[in-house]
Parts: structure tokens; C-alpha cells; sequence
């Protein structure tokens, strides 16, 4: 009867344990699945920085050369202005005469 019981605890024993290998290998490839999901994310993460980095350095070079073409408007507007002064005082002096 004892070895009867023992077989039967022993062959219990090897389906547990088969059971659990199983679960073990389910959740090994599940845990495999969720790096590798982590890895792609951070790569993305790391092409969005890239990016976003790249795209900060592209809007400074247009905001600098913004900043240049407004200094260079001004400039030609105050040339402008001064001409168009000389040629009023030119005209008024005309036709003061």
C-alpha cells in the first residue's frame, strides 16, 4: 500500500512538475517578448531625442537667420527713410526757388 502510495505521489510529483516547466517556459518567452518591446521602445526613444535634437539645431539656424534678414530690413529701411528725406528737402528746395 505505502508503495502503491509513493508511485502515485512520484507520478503526481512529475505532472506537477511538468506543469510548472510549462508555465515557466510560458512566462520565460512572455518575459523575452516584454524586453524585447522595451528595447524597441528605447530605440525609438533614443531616434525621437535624435530627432527632436536635430530639429532644435534646424529652428535656432532659422531663427538666426531670421534674426539677420530683420537686421538687414531695418538697415534698408532706415537707407529708405533717409533718402526719401533728402529727396523732400531736395523738392522743397525746389520750390522755394
Amino acid at each position: 500500500m505505502t508503495n502503491k502510495f509513493f508511485r502515485m505521489a512520484l507520478l503526481a510529483g512529475i505532472v506537477f512538475a511538468a506543469g510548472c516547466a510549462g508555465q515557466i517556459n510560458s512566462v520565460r518567452e512572455t518575459a523575452e517578448q516584454a524586453l524585447a518591446a522595451a528595447n524597441a521602445a528605447q530605440t525609438a526613444a533614443e531616434n525621437s531625442q535624435r530627432t527632436a535634437n536635430e530639429a532644435r539645431q534646424m529652428a535656432s539656424g532659422a531663427q538666426s537667420s531670421a534674426n539677420q534678414a530683420l537686421s538687414a530690413a531695418n538697415a534698408a529701411q532706415s537707407c529708405c527713410d533717409a533718402t526719401n528725406q533728402r529727396l523732400d528737402r531736395m523738392f522743397q528746395q525746389s520750390q522755394a526757388k
